[in-house]
């Protein structure tokens, strides 16, 4: 099921369509000192699941200021990148989500699938556990959730906790609530709204 979930192109196809939507609104706008915002994007080699990918994937959206003396970089938040981690957000919630409670057989299939180095899990796990249940993105949003989700159990915890008819519109809304901590040349406010009839 986890193969076939993340070689869905048409998942992919929906996940660009609200970068874009949310790129546009940050370059519209402008640069914090007024300048305009010319598109920058920085070229990326997703792990993992890159056979499956199209042209779409191998940039992340971003934009640097016209004004000469300020040429500030502005990296809108993404539901395609998770920060400067080398493989795609899905791929990292997913792993990380399945990793937990697997039989050493079906972790091996996992590594093996996704071309993702045990060690590489790990580290996921500790993100998860340290850096994520202590960002302000993960503060702020985790009074929405009642009882309170224990941090070892993430993501996969919170993937059973949002609302959707199937995992498609769950793993869209976890994407979308982590938005704040996939950039940091970016402290702007945006409202994103999913249409599941889009996917």
């Amino acid at each position: 099921m986890c193969q076939a979930f993340l070689n869905d192109a048409s998942f992919y196809r929906f996940l660009l369509l609200i970068d874009q939507d949310i790129a546009a609104n940050v370059q519209a706008g402008g640069c914090c000192c007024g300048g305009v915002l010319h598109s920058a994007r920085y070229p990326r080699k997703p792990r993992g699941i890159r056979a499956w990918l199209d042209e779409s994937c191998t940039s992340r959206l971003s934009f640097c200021c016209a004004v000469e003396g300020c040429r500030r970089r502005s990296t809108p938040p993404s539901v395609r990148f998770l920060g400067r981690k080398v493989y795609l957000s899905a791929l990292v919630i997913l792993a990380t989500a399945l990793e937990h409670g697997l039989s050493p057989r079906r972790r091996r299939w996992l590594i093996e699938t996704l071309d993702i180095w045990p060690q590489t899990l790990s580290r996921w796990r500790k993100w998860w556990r340290e850096s994520f249940s202590a960002s302000g993105c993960w503060q702020s949003e985790r009074g929405n959730f009642l009882p309170s989700l224990d941090p070892a159990q993430l993501p996969g915890a919170l993937l059973g906790r949002l609302s959707g008819d199937g995992l498609h519109q769950r793993l869209c809304q976890l994407l979308v609530l982590m938005m704040p901590v996939t950039s940091t040349s970016w402290s702007g406010y945006l409202r994103v709204s999913i249409n599941p009839q889009k996917m």
